[in-house]
């Protein structure tokens, strides 16, 4: 794996483009598996956690990265494993079983798993409601979750820019919540939503965003389909 090589060859040009300013890293465990779980506002965020956390994170990548054709298809492959992602399929349900599994493996070998707590990007900047992955893989190990707030790269990367202005950013890492393991069958649906809703709130303290209590999947669905409407309004008239 070559994901060290990659923190130390592109790391400084990253620092340079994204001016990170990180606080709280004496809250990110020496040792022993635990989950980063940071808000979302772009692209880079991924680029920033790496060169910022004094660990090696792993992270999940939509499946699509790992699936292109070709010789760029290739190379986007080696790429993402190289530095540490794997796959997830991001439809839900069953497909998604084996991505939190490799993630479980990742912890329970006592590394450090990063996750967006959000599901996706934010579609305004705003925190949306948190999915409760994180909370159940927290619970099933019995690790400790990292809140990390990921602030001010939706300003160098807005939604539909593929290459970052240059400017500040900044990564803070919160003091970790300890977490008591539990059978996965005494697991109840409470247990879940009360702790994501926990980490949710301390990564918003720290960020400063305004919280929506709705998932940002569907709010981005929501849009699509004003969008759609409204184009299709137009071509009518």
């Amino acid at each position: 794996m070559l994901y060290w090589f990659f923190v130390k060859v592109f790391g400084p040009i990253a620092r340079h483009r994204l001016g990170p300013t990180a606080t709280g890293l004496n809250n990110v465990p020496r040792t022993g598996g635990g989950i980063i779980a940071a808000n979302h506002l772009a692209v880079i965020d991924d680029a920033l956690i790496p060169i910022t956390c004094p660990r090696m994170v792993h992270f999940m990548g939509k499946a699509e990265y790992f699936e292109g054709k070709g010789l760029k298809g290739k190379f986007k492959k080696w790429w993402f494993t190289s530095v540490g992602v794997f796959p997830v399929d991001r439809s839900g349900g069953s497909k998604s079983l084996g991505a939190l599994e490799h993630a479980r493996e990742i912890i329970e070998d006592g590394h450090l798993f990063g996750i967006h707590i959000e599901g996706t990007r934010s579609p305004d900047g705003r925190m949306y409601k948190g999915h409760t992955g994180v909370a159940r893989l927290a619970l099933e190990t019995g690790c400790p979750i990292i809140p990390t707030a990921i602030i001010g790269t939706d300003k160098l990367q807005p939604i539909g820019t593929s290459i970052p202005k240059k400017g500040r950013t900044q990564v803070m890492y919160g003091k970790p919540i300890e977490v008591q393991k539990k059978a996965a069958d005494e697991i109840t649906h409470e247990d879940l939503r009360s702790l994501t809703d926990r980490v949710s709130a301390a990564i918003q303290a720290m960020s400063g965003q305004e919280y929506v209590d709705e998932y940002a999947q569907k709010v981005k669905e929501q849009l699509k389909a004003a969008k759609a409407a409204e184009e299709a309004e137009g071509k009518a008239e």
